[in-house]
């Protein structure tokens, strides 16, 4: 028997019960920012949608995918934020700089969690060709931005039933 696959860009808003005081960062790479600045859509308007006051979410640019950790670390280690999202897309070339970049990227935004505690969220797309990137980021797989901030708000849910 096969798992159904879930999609959690096709979520149900649920009730989020500290939404009025939470605070989400968001990193950004501004590298393929087409597809980029579409995930980013997705996730603030993911993070409204469940009551996150627009005040709230700061957002913050690194130059590429390979920034995100440290923008992520920085952002927790100066600012109040409960969890951080991370955005970037990167798309695979000719040379082995695809695998080098998303498996650092991977291990980057996972190590700055578990030092915070606090959730640190991969959207970031690792993606064969720009079309699937597109697919993605709003397309015909959903907005893999939407998922960060659903996963964010959950993770922050299981926070406070286990404090």
């Amino acid at each position: 028997m096969t798992e159904k696959k879930k999609n959690l860009s096709e979520f149900t808003p649920f009730e989020f019960s500290s939404a009025n005081k939470t605070r989400i960062g968001i990193v950004v790479s501004e590298w393929n920012d087409r597809i980029t600045d579409s995930l980013f859509k997705g996730a603030e308007e993911s993070l409204l949608e469940h009551g996150i006051l627009k005040e709230n979410i700061l957002v913050k640019h690194v130059p590429g995918s390979f920034e995100l950790p440290l923008g992520a670390q920085w952002m927790l280690d100066k600012t109040p934020v409960d969890a951080v999202i991370c955005i970037g897309c990167v798309i695979q070339g000719e040379t082995r700089h695809f695998d080098f970049i998303s498996q650092a990227v991977a291990d980057g935004i996972m190590n700055v969690g578990l030092k915070f505690s606090k959730p640190v969220i991969f959207s970031v797309l690792t993606c064969n060709t720009m079309e699937q990137a597109e697919d993605r980021a709003g397309g015909k797989h959903g907005n893999k931005g939407v998922e960060g901030a659903v996963s964010a708000l959950k993770m922050l849910e299981l926070l406070h039933g286990i404090e």
